[in-house]
Order: C-alpha cells, then sequence, then structure tokens
C-alpha cells in the first residue's frame, strides 16, 4: 500500500512539473514569437525612466539624509540667506550651490524665487527695480548655480491656501483640506478687489521684461498654476485657474523659456481640464519643466472644485499610473517632485502640520519610483 502511495505522489509530482515546464516553454516561445513578429527587443530599463525625482527641502532639512540613502539625487530649494547680501547676490548662490554639492545632491530647481513679490504682481511702485533685480538673480543663478529651471506664481499677497491642516484621512493621518465657504467670509486685504485684467496687465509686463532675458541664458521660467484655483480670494482675484489662462500665458511668449509647473492637483479642478494625462500629452516636454506629482479628492462635486482635500498619492481622483504613463510617453527627464504630503504617526504626535512632512515623502517618492519603473518597462515591451 505505501509502494503504491510512493508510487502514486512520484507519478504526480512528475506530471506537475511536465504541466509547469510546458506552461513555461509555452510562455517563452509565444513572448519570442512576438519578439519576432513585432521586430522589438525590450530596451534596457534606465533608472527612474529618466525622470529626475527631487525632494523640497534645504540644505538642514530632516529629508536630506532620506534622499542621499534613498538616490534622490536633485533637490528643489530657494538660497541660503547672508547678513548683509541680497539673495540674488553671487556669493549667496555661490554658497547654496556649495552647500549642496558638499551634500551629493544636484541644487536643480529655484521654487518661490527672491524679487518676484507684491510690487511686480500689483504693478505698483518699485516694481521696475524689483523686475531688474530679478533678472539679475536668474542670471546669476544660472552663471553661478547651474540651475535651469525657476518655479513661479502670479498669486500676489495669498499664496497657496488651506481651511484645515488637520482633516482626519486614512489611518488618522492628517490631511491639507480647502473649502471656499469656509474662506468666503475673509476680509480684504489692504490692497482691496485686484481685477483679473490688472493681474493679466501686470503679468504680461513681466513676461515682456524677463522672459528675453531667460531667452539669452536659457533659463526655464515655470508658471505654477493658482492654489486653489478659485476666481478670487480677499478680493484678489486668480487668473492661473483654467488650462486655457496658461495657455494664453504660453502664447505671449512661445519659447521654451517660458513654460508650466504641472502641478497635477491644481490641473484636476480646473474647469477646463479633460484629464491630466490628455493635458500632459498636449503640452508635451516643451512646455512642461516641472512636476509636482500629488493627488487629491474634490468634495465639491462641481468644477473648479470649491472644496476638496489632498490625500495620499494611491487613493484621490487623479490615476497616477496613466499620468506617470503620460509624461514618459512624452520623453520627460526634468524634475518631478511629491508635492503636500499627509502628516502621519509619530509626527502627528510631535505637533507636526502641513503637507512637507518627511515620512508621508518617503511613501511618495517610493511609489512615485515603483510607478515609473513600472510604465518604463511596459512601454519598453510594447
Amino acid at each position: 500500500m505505501k509502494d503504491n502511495r510512493r508510487g502514486f505522489i512520484k507519478k504526480s509530482t512528475g506530471l506537475a512539473a511536465a504541466v509547469t515546464l510546458g506552461g513555461l516553454t509555452t510562455a517563452c516561445t509565444k513572448s519570442a514569437l512576438k519578439s519576432k513578429i513585432t521586430g522589438k527587443a525590450p530596451k534596457p530599463y534606465l533608472k527612474d525612466a529618466g525622470i529626475k525625482f527631487a525632494f523640497l527641502n534645504g540644505p538642514t532639512s530632516p529629508k536630506v539624509p532620506f534622499a542621499k540613502q534613498l538616490a534622490v539625487n536633485y533637490a528643489v530649494s530657494g538660497v541660503e540667506w547672508i547678513k548683509g547680501m541680497n539673495p540674488w547676490d553671487p556669493e549667496v548662490i555661490k554658497a547654496t550651490k556649495a552647500t549642496w554639492d558638499k551634500l551629493g545632491i544636484k541644487w536643480y530647481v529655484v521654487e518661490g524665487p527672491p524679487s518676484l513679490g507684491t510690487k511686480t504682481k500689483l504693478g505698483l511702485d518699485g516694481r521696475d527695480e524689483e523686475i531688474s533685480n530679478f533678472i539679475t538673480f536668474i542670471k546669476n543663478l544660472k552663471k553661478y548655480g547651474d540651475v535651469d529651471i525657476i518655479c513661479y506664481n502670479w498669486m500676489p499677497v495669498i499664496s497657496w491656501a488651506r481651511t484645515n491642516k488637520e482633516r482626519p484621512g486614512r489611518g488618522g493621518a492628517l490631511m491639507l483640506e480647502f473649502d471656499y465657504e469656509v474662506m468666503k467670509p475673509a476680509p480684504m486685504t489692504e490692497y482691496g478687489e485686484v481685477s483679473k485684467e490688472h493681474l493679466w496687465t501686470t503679468l504680461e509686463y513681466f513676461v515682456k521684461a524677463v522672459m528675453p532675458e531667460a531667452e539669452k541664458i536659457g533659463m526655464r521660467m515655470s508658471m505654477h498654476p493658482d492654489d486653489p484655483q478659485v476666481d478670487v480670494i480677499q478680493g484678489i482675484s486668480r487668473i492661473m485657474n483654467t488650462v486655457a489662462s496658461h495657455d494664453r500665458l504660453l502664447a505671449m511668449y512661445p519659447k521654451p523659456c517660458n513654460g508650466i509647473t504641472m502641478c497635477q492637483a491644481n490641473y484636476m479642478g480646473m474647469p477646463d481640464l479633460v484629464n491630466i494625462p490628455v493635458q500632459v500629452r498636449k503640452w508635451g516636454r516643451d512646455v512642461i519643466n516641472f512636476v509636482h506629482f500629488r493627488n487629491v479628492k474634490d468634495l465639491s462635486g462641481v468644477r473648479p472644485s470649491t472644496h476638496f482635500t489632498e490625500t495620499f498619492h494611491d487613493e484621490g481622483d487623479i490615476d497616477m499610473y496613466e499620468a506617470m504613463k503620460a509624461y514618459i510617453e512624452i520623453g520627460f527627464d526634468g524634475p518631478m517632485r511629491p508635492d503636500h504630503v499627509p502628516v502621519m504617526a509619530t509626527e502627528i504626535e510631535a505637533g507636526m502640520r502641513g503637507g512637507y512632512t518627511t515620512l508621508g515623502n518617503l511613501y511618495a517618492i517610493g511609489y512615485m519610483r515603483g510607478l515609473a519603473e513600472a510604465v518604463a518597462r511596459e512601454l519598453n515591451r510594447s
């Protein structure tokens, strides 16, 4: 009886092995046939699909040691503060570059540049001096800092705004939330009502003065959309809150120096967006210089979105796989960073708030790298 049982097991094992090997052989044969039919061999995988993953941080940020360990080799930052010096002075820019070089991280993008403030955006006295200092800044940044991209915005007085920094999310993580109904009662600023027409006038003035200088040195100016993308906050209008408005900006100076920061979650809430992948392919690599890869959940049911919460990268309204696929298909090889991440356990207990804490960034960059590798390998095989 035992011998019969032993023989049965032996035969069954052999049969299973044959079936498994047969399946593998068939799969390999089909794969080989496919290669012969298409005439294409899978291309070697390029690390991160060629995208320059970055963190927004300063040299002393707690994210820096993690960046080095995770091979996040690019930094988005401002310039160092040195007493008695202007941020556009060569010595300041040289010092900032030297600090990043010592850390082994490439300083690649300046976000929120100095000397581009209220005077320029509202067309107040002193704007010509401010613009002159800005032009000096971009020239010195290119010459002494080896930085190619400046992310700027046209949100005077009030920059990005949220009405709640402690909205409970998945597992108790704290999310950023915006509710226009909560913001509406806020009083007007000291500048009173500022019309869209006025902001378009000041933006065009800036573009005419700065873009020719940026073109000469190869600096890529990258407009960030309004955040949130509502029409007015505290009396101040918003103009970078539709896709059409960005096309209008691009038409003012249709050269590579005049481009876009693709902050996906902001575009997602715009009234004239089809979807993120469609827009990425429409604008392409010549327009999109820099990407803020984040996700968002609309809570308003209308567009433009008037009530939303930011989410973990894997749970919002944006199809992040298809978005990453679009970037890779257009050949995007510029900087891409996580943006506005949730505050997670241990950081909550430490009293941290806002969208730039460390743990959420670590989760996000791993998710982004996984998407990039999956998409790139899929495209290489097709």
